[in-house]
């Protein structure tokens, strides 16, 4: 364990922290760091918006802390509701709508799926810049 969490335990243990204090802190961490990974994920693609998506895109309190961020970058969050945000569906479907109409079509079966690999490594033909 490194210093947070025997710091933490001390907490808990002294009565200085609850559990609840503890877990808000490190939602808060994680959180900060999933904006600043969005941030420079939007400063390489040189825009100001974002999508947020997926099963923790339904967090509302992370809403709003990618939202001081795309304010503070004069950009827009788009964030969709519980509908869409309970797996990583509209995730792939996006690239995968813009891609087709860009004529980037596959046979079914020539087609795989790779679960690990940098999302730097693949060629997006569909940007325009």
């Amino acid at each position: 364990a490194g210093s947070g969490e025997e710091t933490a335990l001390k907490m808990l243990k002294e009565g200085t922290a609850t559990k609840a204090d503890l877990c808000f802190s490190f939602q808060e961490t994680i959180f900060a760091m999933l904006v600043e990974i969005t941030e420079r994920a939007m400063a390489h693609c040189n825009t100001n918006d974002v999508l947020v998506v997926g099963g923790v895109g339904c967090n509302k309190r992370l809403q709003e802390m990618i939202k001081i961020m795309a304010d503070e970058r004069g950009g827009h969050i788009y964030a969709m509701d519980e509908r869409y945000c309970v797996d990583n569906g509209a995730m792939i479907a996006w690239p995968g709508l813009l891609a087709f109409e860009q004529g980037d079509t596959i046979p079914v079966s020539e087609s795989s799926c790779t679960q690990r690999y940098r999302t730097d490594d693949p060629v997006i033909n569909w940007r325009d810049d």
